[in-house]
Order: C-alpha cells, then structure tokens, then sequence
C-alpha cells in the first residue's frame, strides 16, 4: 500500500490523536482559568467539601434497577433508540444522549452485563449514523423512534426537519467521548457518526449555534446557551478540538442575585433582545459534577444554586429541589428555576408563561444534590421522594410543591440522571477532565456585577 493510501487509512486515529490534545489542553484551560474581578468581589467565600465515595446501600441499588427499567420497556427492538417520555416514540439528542450515559452507568453498576452493553451501544450508533441531517450538515433536534425520521416536538413527520440544538450535541458529545476514552471497540461507530456531521456549524466565533426555523420558513442560526448549560455542553464540544472558547467564559453575561442569603449566578441576556429565557436550574450543575468533575468556578456556581434551595426550605418550611421537567399535564413541560426571567422561584414554560402552580420537587434534582453533598437536607429530599416510582416502569418526574402528589411524568431524562448520579457516588464523573480534587480551590470567584433581587 502507497503511503498516501497508508495516510488516508489512519486518518480517524489523526483525529482522535487530535481530540487527545484538545482534551489536555482543556484540562490546562480548566486548571488556568481566571475570572476577572474587577466589577464584584464576593467577601466570604463558600468552602466546599464532598463527601467520599461509596458503595451503594440496598436501597440504592434498588433505585437504580428501578431507574433501568425504562429503558428496557422503552427501547425500541428494531432502531435501538430510546422513548424520551413513556410510551411516546420521538426523541431529542438530549434524550438519546441521556440514555447513553444511564446504559453505561447501568453497565457499571452490574446492572447490565457486557454483552447487553456492546448489543445496544452498537445498535443505537447504526441509527445514529443513518439519520437524516438537517440541511444535510447536523442532526435534526428530533426524530421517530421506530421509524429514524425527522419530526417536529409533537412528532409528525417533517421531511426537511425543524432545525439542530447546539445545547442537545453537546450533550451527546458527552458518551462519545467516554466511549473513544473507556470502550475502544465502539470507536469506529462513533467516529463513523461524526465524519457525516459538519461541526462547523455548531460554533462561530467561539460561541454555539443552533438552527432554528423562521416565520417565513428560513434557517436562522442564533447563539445558543446561558450561564450552567452553555459551558456544560461546550466542554464536551471542546473535546472534539473544536474552538468553543468563548462559550465556556462563565463571565460574559455574568450578575449574582441575591437569594435566601446566597448570592446566585444568573445570565443577564434579555430574552426579548435574545430569543430565550435564562433558566438558573439544578441540572445543568449536577450534570457538570456528574460527568465532568466540574471546574474550579462551576463546583462555587453549582453549590450556591443548591445553597439557595436549602435556605428557602430553612426559612419557609417547603422542600425545594428545582430544576426542567416533563409534567403529567398540560403544558407537559415546565421550568421550574431558582431565578428566570428577573424572579426568584419562578416556574414558567418555555414561552414563559407562569407555571406556578406546577412547581415541583424535581426527582432528578432531589437525588443528584444528594449524591453530591449528601448534607441533612438532601437527605431529607431523599425521604420526601424515596417512594415516588412506578416499580415497573421507572422514577416519576417530582412532587408537585402545592398539592404534594407524584408528577406522573416519567422519562429517559430523569431516569438516566437517576443512574448517573447513583455511578458518581461508587465511580466519580463519568468522563472525569479536571478532577474533583480540585473543588476546593475557590479563590478566582469573584465575578460579575451584583444586581438586586
């Protein structure tokens, strides 16, 4: 064979050699960065400590075989994918992604057996490669379950699709990348995905970009992500080699509010000069503890998010642990934040409508802070949500805060977070990048501007 030919053949170990580098070189980013602190200086910073490792008590090894039972009555036979809400056959990128991560947290906890978790993982990345791309170049932000085709949310069929979420890749970026570092045998169907995917639309400029579909039925590319989601889905991003430097600065739009005592990292883009709604939410931090490590200034942002829910239960007497979730009800989906929209504890739909009355005690929420700082209250969260299942079909979505009764919804999201916070507790992040060793070095937060409540 000619060495061009012998070039040609290597090029996808060129391009994990190449994603190695970035991956060191994000860790060095992680391990280097510095945050101005010119405009807010916090006087008395919070000292983290986490609790260590374990293995996991009977009953938590029941949660997760709980927990994995949605998948095996939600995975299709056929394509591999996975439901992203009970019983309906359409799923997101975030939702395959979630599903990923809970199989391999499964797969870790003798859940599943290793023929299980090499059968699912290779049929899932068959489906993955045959997509149909939006405009060719990104996978639609959703497709039929039994079918691969692209969909819109309420799953009818769209033959041209409705454009990609930044946010939703990221998150599948996330398994990738565990499974090229920890499963070597699934590197051909990974990078196999990837070689159809044209990454150079997902940033510009250092920032993410997603696709969205005009009035007048054009694409139109937006800027995509506020402060917690936006660094979370660019560091799985960055580790493609790919230039996201500007998404993961956690200063650009930074401003604490004060709540319950605790001053609060919010994102201080207008939604209606920017088209979205900055949801301060439980999950995007326990995602990035869960399966990164998080960073120096994410493990301060993450502990004051959880901070404030504490004390609202200290000085109100009501459980909190909020975060996005599916509901049993219309509008079936609601965002349940510490601070959106200028309010604190405000409960609106993506539109931005008020939800109030759904505020909920998020399951996924209740369980990760758990696992995290496993203080005396997250275990009081754990005993308000302990019994909140369906023994055959998974974990529900929370507890509504008003009328305490089971949000009924029960999902790919939560379930997988349920395992994926269950594998953090024995195992540590799934895909580990800056070491949790590092949580306690606190000195660089002092950012942002201060901005009354």
């Amino acid at each position: 064979m000619s060495f061009r030919k012998n070039l040609l053949a290597a090029r996808h170990h060129f391009i994990f050699l190449l994603g190695l580098a970035a991956a060191f070189g994000l860790v060095i980013y992680l391990e280097m960065l510095e945050v101005s602190r010119e405009n807010f200086k916090i006087e008395e910073k919070i000292k983290i400590t986490y609790p260590s490792s374990r293995e996991l008590n009977e009953v938590e090894q029941e949660m997760a075989r709980i927990a994995w039972r949605y998948f095996e009555n939600n995975t299709d036979e056929d394509t591999g994918l996975v439901n992203s809400v009970d019983g309906f056959p359409a799923a997101t990128l975030w939702d395959i992604a979630s599903y990923m991560l809970g199989l391999i947290s499964a797969y870790k906890l003798d859940i599943v057996d290793a023929d299980t978790f090499d059968s699912r993982i290779e049929k899932l990345l068959k489906s993955l490669y045959e997509l149909d791309l939006y405009d060719g170049v990104l996978p639609n932000k959703s497709y039929n379950v039994k079918t691969k085709r692209m969909v819109d949310y309420t799953n009818k069929i769209s033959d041209n699709g409705i454009g990609w979420s930044a946010i939703d890749i990221g998150r599948i970026m996330v398994p990738f990348n565990i499974l090229v570092w920890n499963y070597p045998q699934h590197t051909k169907g990974v990078n196999r995905i990837l070689s159809r995917w044209d990454m150079t639309y997902l940033v510009s400029r250092g920032v993410l970009v997603g696709a969205t579909i005009d009035k007048k039925g054009k694409t139109k590319y937006v800027q995509e992500g506020r402060i917690g989601y936006e660094e979370y889905a660019a560091k799985s991003v960055s580790l493609a080699g790919i230039d996201v430097s500007v998404a993961l600065q956690y200063s650009d739009f930074l401003k604490y509010v004060p709540i319950m005592g605790v001053d609060v990292p919010t994102d201080i883009r207008d939604p209606k000069k920017y088209k979205a709604h900055n949801y301060v939410v439980s999950e995007s931090y326990i995602l990035d503890a869960i399966e990164f490590g998080s960073d120096e200034i994410s493990t301060q942002f993450s502990y004051r998010v959880y901070k404030a829910q504490e004390n609202r239960y200290k000085k109100t007497g009501i459980l909190t642990a909020v975060s996005e979730d599916n509901i049993d009800q219309a509008p079936y989906f609601v965002y349940n934040t510490v601070f959106s929209s200028g309010k604190a504890w405000n409960a609106i739909t993506d539109s931005g409508e008020d939800a109030s009355q759904f505020r909920s005690v998020s399951t996924k929420a209740a369980l990760g802070w758990h696992m995290l700082y496993e203080s005396d209250y997250t275990a009081l969260l754990m005993k308000h949500i302990e019994n909140n299942f369906d023994s055959e079909k998974g974990w529900f979505s929370g507890i509504y805060e008003k009328s305490n009764v089971p949000n009924k919804a029960i999902t790919a999201n939560t379930n997988a977070i349920v395992l994926e916070s269950l594998h953090y507790k024995v195992f540590g992040p799934l895909l580990n990048i800056s070491g949790k060793n590092n949580a306690n070095k606190l000195d660089l937060l002092s950012v942002g501007k201060k901005m009354k409540s």
